[in-house]
């Protein structure tokens, strides 16, 4: 079979007319010591976002229980209260962990839509798989219903994901094919439509006397509800997912050079976008359920992440997980400490940043075209 890269060798007018590849592909040392790099700042993101807040904890008290909790270090070898252990171990560490999580997730849902439209406006918001979750989650919340435990509002949130998915994927549908353009239509137009169930959701929890503050501020996103026991799903998820994606990274890239240039690559183009709809509507569901509603992660971080690295999947791919997880967490960390005592929810902090990058977005050559 040839390969995405020598297509892109043999016609360099295709890479070409991907507006928004940014900058040549790094060399590999590069491309390692930028990883690096992204994994020594999200460390140091998350010693410090777990240090910081109403009562500060010193560095090493952070790393000293961390330590001791992991079995690193021995329990008499560390001195700290039972208080700087509990604010550590069980308040702060397992919130910057979901952030992490769910900033992955979204920056990873991102590249994804992107590869699959084609286009570096699209994002699970704009394909309204995240309002999707939202209805899921918000019905789950606005009735109370337990059905399935503790998992049942993770379940709502990827059932709403892969109806909003599925709908947008059929209502794309020309001649037996999904057209990207298409897609980004239907997936603006049903996102439209989904937020209106969701504020009706809202008004009739508010008539009721029901939840309605739980809805409005899980809606706002945040991870103040972070739990140690609420990390292992969306983290077996988030794992399975991207390395399968990696897995798929040749396939992602004969994507981005059209339809009929990838079926002549051997993908079984409609199959495989399906395929990946569901697999970025689990991505989504997962975290959203946790979460909330978080915008504009998965349409900054790739995007700036090609403008860096240029579109070969296997080093986007990482770099936007980590990428993702680094921005999360020092927004959470941002929302916390703005208006201190109080927090800023999550999700407002991210679309004040994602705004203005949007509408960059829009002007910028590279962008758009």
């Amino acid at each position: 079979m040839i390969s995405s890269e020598a297509v892109l060798e043999w016609h360099p007018p295709l890479q070409n007319s991907l507006i928004w590849l940014g900058n040549p592909i790094t060399t590999t040392k590069q491309f390692q010591l930028l990883l690096l790099a992204l994994c020594l700042a999200l460390g140091l993101a998350i010693v410090l976002s777990v240090a910081v807040g109403a009562v500060p904890v010193p560095f090493a008290t952070v790393l000293q229980v961390i330590g001791v909790r992991l079995g690193i270090l021995p329990e008499g070898s560390a001195l700290f209260s039972a208080t700087d252990e509990r604010i550590v171990w069980v308040f702060r560490l397992p919130r910057v962990l979901l952030g992490m999580m769910v900033g992955a997730a979204l920056a990873v849902s991102g590249t994804t839509l992107q590869a699959v439209a084609r286009n570096p406006l699209a994002d699970p918001f704009i394909f309204g798989i995240s309002y999707g979750a939202s209805v899921g989650a918000v019905l789950v919340i606005s009735f109370g219903w337990s059905l399935f435990g503790g998992f049942t509002l993770a379940i709502a949130a990827f059932a709403g994901a892969l109806l909003a998915t599925t709908a947008v994927y059929l209502l794309a549908q020309q001649q037996g094919s999904a057209h990207p353009l298409r897609l980004v239509l239907a997936g603006v137009a049903l996102s439209y439509l989904l937020s209106a169930v969701t504020s009706y959701l809202v008004l009739r929890a508010s008539i009721g006397g029901g939840t309605v503050a739980s809805v409005l501020a899980w809606l706002a996103g945040s991870l103040a509800r972070a739990e140690w026991s609420q990390l292992g799903l969306p983290g077996l998820v988030i794992l399975l997912v991207t390395g399968y994606l990696l897995l798929q990274s040749r396939q992602l890239n004969a994507l981005l050079m059209g339809d009929e240039s990838a079926t002549g690559l051997g993908v079984n183009v409609e199959r495989f976008r399906f395929q990946l709809f569901v697999l970025t509507s689990l991505l989504v569901g997962v975290v959203v359920a946790i979460s909330g509603a978080i915008g504009f992660v998965g349409l900054m971080v790739p995007h700036v992440v090609r403008l860096v690295v240029g579109s070969d999947h296997r080093r986007v791919l990482p770099l936007a997980a980590l990428g993702g997880a680094l921005l999360l967490v020092v927004v959470d960390m941002l929302g916390r400490l703005l208006i201190a005592p109080q927090e800023l929810p999550v999700g407002i902090v991210t679309a004040v940043f994602g705004g203005p990058f949007f509408l960059w977005l829009l002007r910028s050559k590279k962008g758009v075209g």
